[in-house]
């Protein structure tokens, strides 16, 4: 994870930004996702865009902070053991998730979830993932 974190401008073609990241608990979690998304459950990550716009574009000007991403340990440590991998892998995964939601990506239509999943994707196997 430490690698995509630094190499995350060249991957995910954005550049100056910082992202805050923290992990966290299902409570919390599902406190957040209940306040801001109406779903009194847990899920894995939430991302937090601080830019009015997508950032799609490496030049885009204005504030260096693209956004918060809150990852549940505790989802992610679920996940990890359902699919028979280590939780470093499935925090990896969630990681770049939050980053393309905080860089315009979105899977709320079906188009957009087979884009957005074909570029996660794409990142894995740049780490071999």
């Amino acid at each position: 994870m430490e690698i995509l974190i630094k190499n995350q401008q060249k991957i995910i073609k954005i550049n100056q930004r910082e992202v805050s990241i923290l992990f966290t608990d299902d409570k919390f979690i599902r406190s957040l996702n209940n306040k801001y998304r109406g779903i009194d459950k847990p899920t894995d990550v939430l991302s937090f865009s601080l830019q009015e716009e997508a950032v799609k574009s490496p030049e885009i000007e204005g504030d260096k902070l693209l956004g918060d991403i809150i990852i549940s340990a505790d989802s992610a440590q679920r996940q990890a053991d359902t699919l028979n991998h280590s939780i470093e892998k499935e925090l990896t995964v969630l990681l770049i998730h939050g980053l393309l939601h905080l860089t315009g990506y979105a899977h709320e239509k079906d188009k957009d979830y087979k884009i957005m999943r074909e570029k996660e994707s794409e990142i894995l196997k740049i780490f071999a993932l």
